[in-house]
């Protein structure tokens, strides 16, 4: 169909992993920091060696030579200014700038094809569940029209309650209601509205095809979303 029902929002908008993969990701971009920077190379070096990513091999390199360079002021500072105010500097660098760093790539590094949040058996899960609810309703129309039309089966265009699965009654829907029928333009809507109006309707999705017209390769893909409420 043109429009289908749309998909659960995901749990956190901003972040799709699961709450396992996310909080891994979080505890990892946090360490720069709560390490007062020690840990910043060695976060990016193991993330480069699990990613084989440029970027994270460069970031592992800067920070690395950040925290030599910091070492050995360490290892000359005298407690009497000196080296001791770069120091400070370099350890600004490796916990506040590699934290924020860190933070800003953990998606790269846990999630790089943004697949965590993907769940496909879910989706073929609601396709099955999509394609039951269409045959029961399908089935109480051709059992009981009227109750059919009071529920609204297949008119997506009118306040209802019942879930039919996406069909559109062609028999009563209005013509931009039978373009979410798969591959009815506004132009083969208007035909079907104009034969409808001729005729009183149709019975079938072949019948449909045979007097409107419409190409052949249709009618399988449509009577799979269509009902024909008398």
């Amino acid at each position: 169909m043109n429009a289908s029902a749309p998909y659960p929002p995901p749990r956190v908008p901003s972040d799709s992993m699961p709450p396992g993969r996310a909080a891994l990701s979080v505890t990892w971009a946090a360490l720069p920091f709560l390490s007062l920077g020690y840990l910043t190379p060695f976060a990016f070096a193991g993330a480069a060696l699990w990613r084989r990513n440029a970027h994270l091999v460069v970031a592992a390199l800067v920070y690395t030579a950040v925290f030599v360079a910091q070492v050995v002021l360490l290892s000359r500072a005298d407690g009497e200014g000196g080296p001791s105010g770069l120091v400070g500097v370099l350890t600004f660098v490796q916990a506040v700038v590699g934290c924020g760093h860190a933070f800003l790539v953990r998606r790269r590094v846990f999630d790089p094809h943004g697949l965590s949040g993907v769940d496909n058996e879910a989706a073929i899960e609601r396709v099955r569940r999509q394609r039951a609810l269409r045959q029961k309703a399908r089935e109480l129309a051709a059992g009981d029209p009227g109750l059919a039309r009071e529920l609204r089966i297949g008119r997506p265009d009118l306040p209802r309650e019942y879930n039919d699965g996406g069909l559109i009654d062609v028999n009563h829907a209005p013509a931009e209601v039978l373009t979410q029928l798969p591959g009815i333009t506004p132009e083969l809507a208007a035909r079907i509205v104009k034969v409808r109006d001729e005729t009183g309707g149709f019975m079938s999705a072949e019948e449909l095809s045979a007097l409107v017209g419409l190409p052949p390769a249709l009618t399988a893909d449509m009577a799979d979303y269509a009902v024909f409420i008398r």
